[in-house]
């Protein structure tokens, strides 16, 4: 890349810390300012992490001539408002994952991207890790046969009353926060599901502190996932062919990478993964997005294919029947 793609950040929030450190990583990032509604915690984060420029709201950030780009790591329920700020102000945008529930806001939004030539992605991290990326190779080489399973989990502890993810009102849930994830690889594996089925348990807010799904995708593939906030920590991705499994480890962070193979009738071999940060990574394919480069962007028939498979397992929680999903 010729030169750094100059970022600014809206908002302090704590998913900042390990996009930064993402960042620092790559000569192709260059983080030049962060916003928040708070102008002193903005400039405490600021001075924290050595950004030039702090910003008392989000709009003085994108009224930033000097910002090419903004992640916008904000609560589920501003994402789409911000992202259509954010572009109607001339950027590129990084959205933290999951963009929305509702399928229309994303197909709005990436509408607005290319009317205005600009680049928009939704965050999810995972997808770019070498581990995944070699999943996704060994499954498609046909090595473990005819693709017919797959299994996940993704769940942690949270019972603060402040934790946006708690919060209905700003579209909190663990399907929203940890789900996604599980989601995300499944389609990633199989497509876009025809059919979902699912049950959810609310807690005292009102969102989903534990949700259970099951989807039916073409050729008889299967996928189950789970999440949940009352959980222990779980972090699990098993996928299932006609002649063999593939178990990765840690698959939503990478931290310790590695896929195990196990065949019919033979012993596992583990296949350890070199080490790589996913933020660095994804911050890296936005920037060549940006530069007009080659590139492994997650675009917008995947952003469009998350929200509508999001919509149909509430939809079905919430029924407790079969929720077909139209044209994929």
């Amino acid at each position: 890349m010729t030169e750094p793609v100059r970022w600014g950040i809206l908002s302090t929030a704590l998913i900042n810390t390990k996009v930064l450190r993402g960042a620092a990583l790559t000569p192709d990032v260059s983080v030049v300012a962060v916003g928040s509604r708070d102008a002193d915690r903005s400039q405490q984060f600021a001075s924290q992490w050595g950004i030039p420029r702090a910003y008392g709201s989000y709009d003085e950030l994108l009224a930033d001539p000097d910002v090419e780009a903004v992640y916008i790591p904000l609560p589920n329920s501003m994402h789409h408002t911000w992202t259509m700020r954010s572009l109607e102000a001339g950027k590129h945008v990084l959205c933290e994952k999951p963009y929305t529930r509702h399928a229309a806001d994303v197909s709005a939004a990436f509408d607005k991207a290319a009317q205005s030539g600009l680049v928009l992605s939704e965050a999810f991290m995972f997808r770019y890790h070498p581990h995944i990326q070699a999943l996704v190779q060994l499954v498609g080489s046909g090595h473990l046969g005819r693709l017919r399973l797959i299994s996940g989990a993704f769940s942690g502890h949270t019972d603060n009353p402040g934790d946006v993810r708690l919060d209905p009102e700003l579209d909190g849930g663990s399907l929203m926060d940890v789900g996604a994830y599980p989601l995300s690889a499944s389609r990633l594996l199989a497509g876009e599901p025809i059919a979902v089925t699912a049950q959810q348990v609310t807690g005292a807010t009102g969102v989903d502190v534990s949700f259970a799904a099951t989807l039916r995708f073409d050729d008889d593939v299967l996928a189950h996932f789970d999440s949940g906030f009352h959980l222990a920590d779980r972090s699990y991705l098993e996928v299932v062919g006609s002649e063999g499994r593939v178990e990765v480890s840690d698959p939503w962070h990478g931290t310790q990478p590695a896929l195990t193979v196990t065949m019919r009738g033979a012993e596992s071999v583990r296949t350890e993964i070199e080490p790589a940060n996913p933020y660095q990574l994804e911050l890296e394919e936005l920037g060549r997005a940006v530069r007009g480069e080659p590139n492994q962007l997650l675009g917008r028939a995947d952003a469009e294919g998350q929200a509508r498979a999001i919509e149909a397992l509430y939809r079905a929680a919430e029924s407790g029947g079969t929720v077909p999903i139209g044209d994929k």
